[in-house]
């Protein structure tokens, strides 16, 4: 696996994939920078009278649910993606809130628009059991995955990439991934990334990165970008910890991390498990 990662990178750095992200105000910035450190280019158009034209001359889509006001692009540009045949990645922001955001997952799914979903425990649950009581944005403490519910929850997260025929990114303190049949285990990261916003929403921009460079391979390229993610939030937690610097110098010094990676670096940093 730590090969495939490694050809993953490289062909993104190479490549320079083109990533156009509908995400919401509060993390669009980091998405942008994120995308950029990785060696993409980024934008992040929302309005519907442009985003079809604007889809086509990218490599991969991101859908951030947390954009409610961008429905009907987020519709026109996954429609566009489909048919072009480009990764579209769907985060599914607090999916189980409220109506609106379920709905519009469901309709994007129900379409078979999506390539990838990457949430966390509760985000992903309301989707695949159609919750509307679930946590949303922060994930419940009785929803987590553990080592002593490992097992389980990858059997029903395996269901659900069956089911919608995407790959299913379920992360937090250990990360599921998995396309319905090959499911990897990943363990890492840094306690910080869940004490800034956006962490999750740049997980989603450089999985649609690395998609949008190796549309071919989703599966090996959504555990390469949270094995990325694990790797340099670690890096950046040692950084600050160091210079004892704050949680606003992790983000600068996460996204430091990812534009100074080169493949060699994930050379059997950690051991992915996959069950």
């Amino acid at each position: 696996m730590t090969e495939s990662i490694k050809q993953i990178i490289s062909c993104a750095q190479r490549v320079r994939p083109m990533v156009h992200s509908i995400t919401n105000n509060v993390t669009i910035n980091d998405c942008a920078n994120i995308i950029l450190a990785a060696g993409g280019t980024a934008i992040m158009a929302q309005d519907e009278r442009e985003v079809e034209e604007i889809t086509a001359h990218a490599d991969a889509l991101a859908l951030n649910m947390g954009a409610l006001r961008a429905q009907e692009a987020m519709l026109l540009a996954a429609r566009s993606s489909k048919r072009l045949g480009h990764p579209v990645v769907l985060d599914p922001v607090a999916a189980g809130a409220s109506r609106l955001r379920s709905e519009m997952c469901g309709r994007l799914l129900a379409e078979g628009l999506v390539s990838v979903i990457r949430g966390n425990a509760s985000e992903i649950r309301a989707l695949a059991a159609g919750q509307e009581n679930a946590a949303g944005v922060e994930v419940d403490a009785l929803d987590r995955v553990t080592e002593q519910n490992l097992a389980d929850s990858a059997a029903w997260l395996r269901r659900f990439s069956q089911q919608t025929g995407a790959v299913v990114m379920l992360t937090g303190v250990i990360d599921l991934i998995t396309d319905g049949q090959r499911t990897a285990v990943l363990r890492g990261g840094s306690e910080l990334m869940g004490r800034i916003t956006g962490a999750g929403c740049m997980l989603t921009s450089l999985t649609a990165l690395y998609c949008g460079a190796n549309p071919n391979t989703l599966f090996e390229a959504a555990v390469a970008a949270a094995e990325v993610m694990n790797h340099c939030g670690e890096q950046a937690q040692v950084r600050v910890r160091k210079e004892m610097e704050g949680t606003a110098s992790f983000r600068t010094r996460l996204i430091d991390a990812v534009s100074l990676l080169t493949a060699d670096d994930l050379a059997n940093v950690h051991q992915i498990q996959l069950i």
